[in-house]
């Protein structure tokens, strides 16, 4: 008997115990509460002008590293034009001040460019368009990405290398964005090499200056 007694003050005070713990949802109280997992919801700071002696001048406010541009601050070009850094066509892919898609790579392709180029996409875009562009990468292969875009279609063919900066960018369908990974500078190589990709692909003997015509055709 005394045995039951015992289970069911226990089965009793628990319920009790728990709720005088847990408290009533909703109830506003100054006392702290119990935190098992803070969650990082108190860190260690500093409030600006506070002394700190990490810093040369010992404070904890420090003026922006030299050539540092703001998001919002106006630019002004050689040509004299102003501009937002992120409405620059070579941030956006955009044509500054319209909706519309740069057409050509802004950046100037040379060989450093698609060596470049070539290296992030086998990287970053192989793995599912499969080294030549072509859709087969490892990951339909594997049955991980069945569906993947075939880089020479004609659909991406046709498109405005500002539209493929912004697809990279910030991803599409199943593809995730990949402006957090990759620099802009990276993004562009990338389309750079891309078009490479797709004339040596889709690209003939007519459409090389006449002269190397002659030397192919021989």
């Amino acid at each position: 008997m005394r045995y039951l007694l015992s289970i069911a003050l226990v089965l009793v005070a628990l319920p009790v115990l728990l709720f005088g713990l847990a408290g009533v949802p909703g109830r506003i109280s100054r006392a702290t509460p119990i935190e098992v997992f803070p969650d990082m919801d108190r860190q260690a700071k500093l409030r600006p002008q506070e002394p700190n002696p990490f810093f040369a001048n010992g404070v904890s406010s420090q003026l922006p590293p030299a050539g540092t541009v703001a998001r919002s601050e106006a630019l002004q070009t050689t040509a004299g034009s102003v501009y937002r850094f992120e409405a620059s066509p070579v941030n956006s892919g955009l044509i500054t001040g319209t909706t519309n898609f740069v057409t050509v790579n802004p950046l100037p392709v040379n060989k450093q460019l698609l060596l470049r180029g070539r290296e992030r996409f086998d990287i970053y875009c192989a793995p599912c368009h499969g080294r030549l562009g072509d859709g087969n990468g490892i990951t339909k292969k594997l049955g991980v990405m069945p569906a993947v875009a075939n880089l020479h279609d004609q659909r991406i063919v046709a498109m405005a290398d500002g539209e493929i900066f912004n697809t990279i960018t910030h991803g599409k369908g199943l593809m995730g964005a990949y402006g957090p990974l990759m620099p802009v500078e990276d993004r562009w190589a990338v389309i750079g090499y891309l078009r490479a990709l797709q004339l040596s692909w889709l690209g003939s003997v007519d459409d090389l200056p006449p002269d190397q015509q002659a030397a192919f055709k021989k």
